[in-house]
């Protein structure tokens, strides 16, 4: 019977096999012949495939394979075809009951991978290309047949898919396997288990039986006198690298721990460390695992182990995969902040968190929670308290102790060494000075506003529903808390210098005063005190000049300002020379208390004085050119009672005062354009554009950078900056020549005076010319006079005195229009395109232009 069932199964297989070679066929070639060479090749590749035990990796799922196979056939471009394979699969699939297959997955299987082997090969199957050790005789091929019938019994059949098979009958594959393991133990001087603990004891930076450390090869090793397989003593060595990383990261934990003083680590470097002894403590309780695992011993190869939960060198290195990982990286970090501490060695951290391993990530986003923690307290109080608590110098903002005056410039700054690189340079400039505007408003403004301002930023910003504030990773919700405080603290900042100090009321009043903006004020100022400053300068008393300033501002619209603004207001002598007068070092001050001081700096009054200096000689070139108006004018009519003079004489008087008054009229155009263009081109478009700048300022910074570009534009468009000073020289020198101008014109009046009395005298009657003489006697004894001489002598004087006059008037013509000259061209030279304007409003109705005869 069973030889009938053998002869059955070869013939089957021997009838697929012809059919499936049969499909190659053309029309014109030959049928199969069953005793050919390639059919039997064929064959013998079948039986073997049949007879195999190969277990598939997959599912025994036929849904699957068949939809995998349509899926093929139709990205082959074979959609009829997979069409057909569809209906015949599903006709295979319902059969069912008696002479059916059972695992139709397998048959399925099956057929897919001849048809894979059969595209590979892309040829006639050769049993030597896949199967190269195939050599099936007739006999073995009946065999093979009978192999099949036995597998297909229900005794070892499949099951789910997996062929079972009895066990070797003669163990010869155990036995094998434990000759492997004695054989194995010879070779080992140690067997596996005392190294798995030495690893273990390593791992924990102590030195085992066998594995210690080596201080020349840095690192534990074990020695070559102990006899082990070259694989095992390599992967001992890696496994160990764990132990050195551990005792590197221990060391650095003792070593901060134990380390004086303790500005030395800081806080952050002790929060780092508490960290990382967090680590080892999570390691430590991985080795007590493994521990407990080492102490059951390795059972054999193809033995049933008493325990499961034994440890081999290569559980091991499965044990250690993920620790050494982190421990590596913690070894990164205590060599790079080894030298760092405070917001540095948070940056330093931060810079390895940028990874792409989750394991990483999560490990550095964790440990950097706890690193930065003081750090963001830091920022938290100093934001919201203005409470710089930096014990060991570790936070991005550095105190000093400075002046009150002093305190906003100079008392905080940034430490670029300490800004943790996850926190910007802008967001880094705002914590400043948000601080910053604390402690100005407690120490400057004394005010304590500020504390609600700060509560309604932490409520805004959500720090009160918040458990432990800010920390790492949270980047928006600090720079939500320090928008918040510095958006309402520097608004409260600007509204007590604006509204309790009166920022912008002092402001005006400097420019009113020290930059001469109250007309009234100066023209009475300079009337009264003239005389005085006209005398040398170290014989003026500064109290009595203090006197006449209350005396114009009370004189003057002034005296309706307010009295904290007039007190302010004070005269300065500067130092001087012997020569100088009163008027070359004549200045007012203002004085500029707590905390506008913080504006109005010494560096920035003392531009202010060198403004008004400037103000002051130009003034007073315009109250000389006024002067010599005044006594200018009447000598034009007085001028027609000189009938008793010669005509020669009559004529040089005339024509003198003719000329002086053309060469007066050049000088006043000049000095009245300028001054036109220096109170409104200069000052007023910069106070205009400096208001604006005030309305929209939101904090102090903006307040100071307005403040400076204000006066800095002055100064520039004042021929005073530093690209200026060529031309601003040349100012000075047509101001002393101007002034010099005045004086003659003072000579030439004095002259014509006397000469007006002399004339008088002389028509007078016999008792009044008695009278007159004894009037003039003074004058005449004085060095020079001629007014005692008689009428032919008084016409020669006279002659020659107009002459000498006329003479100096054309040397000052002369080098006034030189200099004028040299100074217009070097306007349109000039950087500042306000200074290029100034030649037009000089020159706007062609008045230096055209060629005027007298100049």
């Amino acid at each position: 019977m069973e030889e009938e069932d053998d002869q059955k199964v070869s013939d089957l297989i021997k009838e697929l096999v012809l059919r499936l070679l049969s499909q190659n066929l053309t029309p014109d070639s030959r049928p199969i012949d069953p005793n050919s060479s390639d059919f039997r090749n064929s064959l013998r590749y079948a039986v073997r495939i049949l007879s195999s035990r190969m277990t598939p990796s997959i599912a025994p799922d036929a849904a699957a394979i068949a939809e995998s196979i349509k899926r093929r056939l139709a990205t082959q471009g074979k959609s009829s075809e997979a069409l057909t394979f569809a209906e015949l699969f599903t006709k295979f699939a319902s059969k069912s009951g008696p002479g059916s297959v059972n695992n139709k997955w397998a048959v399925l299987y099956l057929l897919k991978i001849i048809a894979e082997d059969r595209k590979a090969s892309n040829a006639q199957l050769d049993s030597s290309l896949l199967l190269p050790n195939l050599a099936l005789s007739d006999t073995e091929l009946d065999n093979s047949s009978r192999v099949l019938r036995r597998l297909g019994t229900k005794e070892k059949g499949w099951s789910n898919g997996v062929l079972w098979v009895s066990k070797d009958p003669g163990n010869r594959l155990e036995i094998a396997f434990r000759e492997f393991a004695n054989l194995i133990k010879e070779e080992n001087e140690v067997c596996e288990e005392v190294l798995v603990r030495d690893v273990l004891y390593a791992c924990q930076g102590i030195d085992g039986k066998y594995v210690k450390f080596d201080k020349n090869a840095d690192g534990y090793v074990l020695p070559d006198s102990v006899k082990v397989p070259r694989a095992t003593r390599v992967m001992v060595r890696k496994l160990c690298e764990l132990g050195w990383l551990f005792r590197k990261v221990k060391g650095y934990i003792t070593e901060s721990m134990d380390r004086f003083p303790a500005e030395d680590v800081g806080t952050v470097g002790q929060a780092f460390c508490a960290a990382l002894q967090d680590e080892l403590s999570e390691y430590y309780k991985l080795l007590a695992v493994l521990e407990g695992q080492s102490m059951n011993s390795i059972p054999l190869v193809l033995e049933k182990a008493c325990s499961e939960n034994y440890l081999s060198l290569r559980r091991l290195s499965v044990w250690f995969a993920e620790p050494t990982v982190k421990m590596r990286l913690m070894a990164v970090l205590v060599d790079k902040c080894r030298v760092l501490r405070g917001g540095a060695m948070a940056g330093a951290i931060h810079l390895h968190a940028q990874h792409g391993d989750p394991l990483v990530h999560d490990f550095m986003r964790r440990l950097l929670k706890r690193v930065c923690s003081p750090l963001f307290e830091m920022v938290r109080s100093w934001v919201l308290e203005g409470e710089l608590e930096d014990i060991f110098a570790e936070y991005f903002i550095v105190g000093q102790p400075v002046k009150v005056e002093s305190l906003w410039r100079d008392g905080y700054r940034l430490h670029a060494g300490m800004l943790p690189s996850f926190i910007s340079q802008s967001l880094a400039q705002r914590i400043l000075r948000t601080g910053k505007s604390i402690n100005f408003l407690r120490v400057c403004c004394e005010d304590r506003g500020w504390a609600d301002a700060a509560t309604e930023a932490a409520t805004a910003a959500g720090m009160t529903t918040r458990r432990g504030g800010l920390g790492y990773g949270e980047t928006d919700s600090l720079e939500t808390l320090v928008d918040e405080a510095a958006k309402r603290i520097d608004k409260h900042l600007l509204e007590v210098i604006y509204k309790q100090y009166k920022f912008k009321e002092h402001c005006l009043a400097i420019k009113r005063y020290l930059l001469l903006g109250q007309g009234d004020f100066v023209q009475y100022l300079m009337d009264i005190v003239g005389p005085e400053l006209s005398e040398p300068a170290n014989t003026i008393s500064t109290f009595k000049l203090a006197g006449l300033l209350e005396t114009a501002i009370r004189s003057s619209n002034a005296q309706y300002d307010d009295r904290d603004i007039l007190d302010r207001l004070r005269v300065k002598m500067m130092p001087h020379e012997t020569g100088d007068i009163g008027w070359d070092v004549f200045s007012l001050e203002y004085d500029a208390r707590v905390p506008l001081d913080t504006v109005f700096t010494e560096s920035v009054m003392a531009m202010y004085l060198i403004i008004f200096n400037f103000l002051w000689k130009l003034r007073r070139v315009e109250h000389a050119l006024i002067g010599a108006w005044k006594i200018m004018k009447p000598n034009c009519i007085t001028s027609h009672s000189f009938t008793k003079l010669q005509r020669a004489v009559k004529f040089q008087l005339l024509s003198t005062l003719r000329r002086c008054q053309v060469l007066w009229d050049g000088m006043n155009h000049f000095v009245t354009n300028l001054q036109y263009y220096i109170m409104f081109e200069v000052l007023e478009v910069s106070w205009s554009d400096f208001s604006s700048e005030m309305e929209v300022a939101k904090d102090l910074d903006d307040l100071l950078a307005a403040h400076e570009k204000y006066l800095h534009s002055i100064v520039e468009k004042s021929l005073l900056g530093e690209s200026s000073q060529t031309l601003c020289k040349s100012l000075f020198v047509l101001f002393d020549l101007i002034l010099r101008f005045r004086s003659h014109t003072d000579r030439l009046y004095e002259g014509i005076c006397e000469l007006q009395a002399r004339t008088t005298e002389s028509s007078l009657p016999s008792q009044d010319k008695s009278n007159s003489r004894r009037q003039l006697s003074d004058k005449a004894s004085k060095p020079g006079s001629w007014i005692g001489d008689g009428r032919k002598a008084l016409t020669q004087r006279a002659s020659e005195f107009f002459r000498n006059m006329g003479q100096d008037l054309d040397a000052i013509t002369k080098e006034y229009s030189s200099l004028l000259e040299g100074f217009l061209s070097q306007l349109p030279l000039q950087q500042h395109v306000d200074l290029k304007f100034l030649l037009f409003r000089l020159d706007f109705t062609e008045f230096y232009s055209s060629s005027v005869p007298s100049l």
